[in-house]
């Protein structure tokens, strides 16, 4: 597991994380959507992930909310390599980058129940985003 700014990444984990988000968000769920939105060059964006022999399986994104909150997104892994943990263990890294503020996310709704192993709760009502129902939720700090 490793995470880093995106001024600390190579050009090729770059790449390699962008091209799971698109695999898994825009191909798999056939859900064309503005990936590149400025948020993963903000300062205090970390890129996680999970990588094996170069290829990225697993990653996901932690920003710093101008609220003080942090928020997690863009959790994707390789459909190939679904069911190991993965995702897991970048949530865990994720958590104890963010410390003790409260951490919010906004769930497909489908997976909301996962999130709540994390110790995340409803926080708000469901809600459509490019054509997929989400939850926001949210950890408060511990």
């Amino acid at each position: 597991m490793q995470d880093a700014t995106l001024c600390e990444l190579t050009p090729a984990t770059v790449y390699r994380i962008m091209a799971l988000r698109c695999a898994v968000f825009v191909v798999e769920q056939q859900c064309p959507y503005p990936d590149l939105d400025g948020r993963d060059e903000e300062p205090d964006a970390r890129q996680l992930w999970v990588a094996e022999d170069g290829a990225v399986l697993a990653t996901l994104r932690l920003l710093a909310e101008p609220d003080g909150r942090a928020r997690i997104g863009r959790v994707a892994t390789a459909a190939h390599a679904r069911g190991a943990g993965l995702a897991a263990v970048l949530m865990h890294r994720a958590l104890d980058l963010a410390g003790d503020r409260d951490v919010v996310l906004d769930a497909q709704s489908q997976l909301a129940s996962w999130y709540a192993r994390f110790g995340f709760v409803t926080a708000g009502a469901e809600f459509v985003e490019d054509g997929i129902p989400h939850t926001p939720m949210l950890r408060a700090r511990r």
